[in-house]
């Protein structure tokens, strides 16, 4: 097995996700399932950031002429059904189904008709930027696949193949890891640990911080939180999976 990442990267006004996460870059979008057959598709994304930006984020999943991941730039028919799932101050899941059309593809078809079927997606949004992982099979035809989805995706949305490696039982990765933390999370923490905020006694408080930042403090607060919370998650998780191993001599 292998898994290829790559990442799309809208232009304003082409995709209302997208814009709505470009304006608000405490805000982000995993996927927690992702399915494709021949003649539809469907998935359950995770959203988190402030109470503002889900709000906006739901909004853009049920605008009229939005499907899921479908290339298409106009109305291309399809039947749409998007349903909220869970719904707090700073977390929305959002089911969403669509039917697809004559005239309807999206990444997930795409990969479908050149790599075939049993793969796995992952998904992860943040401001216009989209990176997909998709593991797939050892002889699966990539550059086929990576061409016909450039043909689909057109002028309006960038490609970037990131990379193409081999699947490690032992260290496959997550959304959790440090690496896939936010851009702004990642700047914020950096900056946190070379200011020696995490120092005792603290070399300066959060309120200087955020100042020579120039950012509001509330903001800070919130990707430090954020940031904190993704970690320690992360390392929760890698000791429970050591002291579920087996010992090994």
């Amino acid at each position: 097995m292998r898994e290829f990442v790559f990442a799309l990267e809208y232009e304003p006004g082409t995709n209302p996700v997208a814009d709505v996460l470009a304006d608000h870059p405490d805000a982000s979008v995993r996927s927690l399932s992702c399915h494709v057959s021949a003649d539809s598709l469907w998935r359950v994304d995770h959203a988190s950031g402030p109470e503002e930006a889900l709000e906006a984020l739901e909004q853009a999943y049920e605008t009229a002429d939005y499907f899921a991941d479908c290339l298409v730039k106009d109305d291309c028919g399809a039947e749409c059904e998007v349903q909220v799932l869970d719904r707090s101050s700073d977390t929305l899941v959002v089911y969403t189904y669509w039917e697809r059309t004559e005239v309807c593809t999206s990444v997930p078809h795409v990969a479908l008709e050149h790599l075939g079927e049993g793969l796995l997606f992952e998904t992860y949004r943040e401001g216009r930027r989209y990176r997909w992982r998709i593991v797939l099979g050892s002889d699966a035809p990539i550059h086929d696949f990576f061409d016909a989805l450039g043909d689909e995706v057109g002028e309006c949305t960038g490609m970037e193949m990131l990379r193409l490696t081999d699947v490690d039982p032992d260290h496959s990765g997550g959304e959790g890891e440090p690496a896939d933390l936010p851009r702004e999370q990642r700047a914020a923490l950096q900056a946190a640990v070379e200011s020696g905020y995490y120092e005792t006694p603290r070399q300066i408080e959060l309120s200087d911080l955020a100042t020579e930042l120039e950012i509001p403090r509330s903001t800070l607060s919130y990707r430090l939180r954020r940031a904190e919370a993704a970690l320690a998650t992360s390392f929760a998780d890698e000791m429970a999976t050591l002291e579920q191993s087996p010992a090994r001599l």
